[in-house]
């Protein structure tokens, strides 16, 4: 009996790019315009068409690590660039959530206050008897959270 295949997530059989591959292809546009870079000037840069620059910015071809690693240097960004503000909706379009094998991470999740490292942190804190070796931890904090 043939095992059923799995959506890769693409969702090329509905006739349109996953959200994520156009989320990411908008912010792509968004920094090369504000740069004033044409997609011509961009293709060259990384050794490709312009033509495939419009697939990527449109989310009709998915952008490779490989790729986004180039497109991040030239742009003068970083990965995580490309992925913010995407929604959580867009989020829940991912092949692995699709699939059902990776669970979607709440706002709640996200909120630093909400992790267990930060509440790790406090705890640990409040176990310093000394209020200046407190105070002088929150100095160092601050100090190294501005660098």
């Amino acid at each position: 009996m043939p095992r059923e295949r799995k959506s890769s997530g693409r969702m090329a059989s509905k006739g349109f790019p996953n959200p994520i591959d156009v989320h990411v292809g908008k912010k792509l546009q968004l920094r090369r315009t504000l740069l004033g870079m044409s997609q011509e000037r961009l293709g060259t840069l990384i050794g490709l068409t312009f033509q495939q620059i419009q697939k990527y910015e449109s989310g009709a071809n998915r952008v490779s690590s490989s790729r986004l690693f180039d497109i991040a240097q030239v742009l003068d960004v970083s990965i995580p660039y490309f992925f913010e503000g995407m929604t959580s909706e867009v989020e829940g379009q991912s092949p692995g959530h699709l699939q059902g094998a990776v669970p979607l991470v709440t706002d709640a999740e996200k909120d630093p206050m909400a992790r267990r490292e930060t509440l790790e942190l406090v705890r640990a804190y409040y176990q310093i008897k000394s209020p200046k070796v407190r105070k002088n931890l929150v100095d160092l904090a601050r100090s190294l959270g501005k660098k």
